[in-house]
């Protein structure tokens, strides 16, 4: 055993979906399509806000911040989730693990921090509008979401660092890819590293912004209800309609994920969670955000035009 604590791994296998075979084709066309569906989705996102000038407004900025994090994350697992599912030899090196694990965390850190950042906007836009262009300048919003960037960036990068200092009695990890959880479940004994690791993702990465959200939100159906118009209130829960759409989306999968008791269920329901949550979610959140909104239905048909 004191050997197996020492034992640096320079690779590891991933389980994936490897006991149904069969299911492995069915998984790699879903997930081809839906990866590929993400990419044009939210680069398409990401163009029609840089080129028209309408949408250089403080909730497009964020959104064009958004649908980039989507597409690094979906690329920081897919691609080798769709190399594994066709190859007999599902096998990642140690510091490609540590990238995935790292690039991952990232994204989905300041994904967090930002869907907090866009339901403040939300706030200011409904409860202060008179005020909202002095608040939200382009400035303003620059800063926020550099501060969302950094803080996702920084607590991934603290997280990544105390997982792969974790000893490790094994390389088989029962996941598609290098999972955060998945890889500490080979931790020999349980450490305060592990136990930090796992109190930064479940206690500052999660609750934290989704209690900022709901804290949000609650000014915001306060301010809506006393709009006595019933077009006015339905233009205010118009606006807000498409984020919190994605907030549920993103917080039900993760919540999901890291803050159910790690005996709990089975790691192929894990599984198919994490893949729910890294690939739904940034597939549908260009739809959403683009279904119910004029400006982005007018930007992109301008776009058909030039093309």
């Amino acid at each position: 055993m004191q050997g197996e604590n020492l034992t640096i791994w320079s690779f590891f296998f991933l389980e994936g979906f490897s006991r149904y075979p069969k299911l492995e084709i069915v998984l790699f066309v879903f997930s081809l399509v839906m990866y590929l569906i993400t990419l044009v989705g939210n680069s398409t996102l990401i163009f029609i806000t840089i080129l028209d000038p309408r949408l250089q407004t403080p909730m497009y900025i964020f959104l064009g911040n958004l649908s980039f994090m989507d597409i690094c994350f979906t690329s920081a697992s897919i691609p080798t989730l769709l190399v594994n599912l066709l190859s007999s030899q599902k096998t990642i090196i140690f510091v490609g693990c540590a990238v995935q694990m790292y690039l991952s965390l990232a994204m989905g850190s300041t994904e967090c921090v930002l869907l907090a950042v866009m339901a403040y906007d939300r706030y200011v836009a409904i409860c202060n509008p008179l005020r909202y262009p002095t608040v939200m300048s382009r400035q303003v919003c620059v800063q926020m979401a550099t501060i969302s960037w950094v803080t996702g960036c920084l607590t991934a990068l603290l997280e990544t660092s105390f997982a792969l200092r974790v000893p490790l009695c094994g390389n088989l990890i029962d996941h598609f890819t290098c999972e955060i959880l998945a890889v500490l479940k080979l931790a020999c004994t349980r450490s305060v590293l592990m136990d930090t690791t796992k109190l930064v993702v479940s206690v500052l990465l999660l609750p934290i912004p989704m209690l900022l959200i709901c804290i949000s939100y609650v000014f915001i159906l306060s301010t809506v209800l006393q709009i006595s118009s019933a077009e006015g209130r339905n233009k205010a829960f118009s606006t807000c309609g498409a984020h919190l759409t994605v907030v549920i989306l993103y917080y039900g999968a993760a919540l999901s994920m890291y803050l159910k008791p790690s005996s709990s269920g089975s790691q192929e329901i894990d599984k198919i969670i994490s893949l729910f949550y890294g690939m739904l979610a940034p597939m549908l959140n260009p739809i959403i955000y683009s279904l119910r909104n004029k400006e982005v239905k007018d930007a992109m048909k301008k776009l058909q035009g030039k093309i």
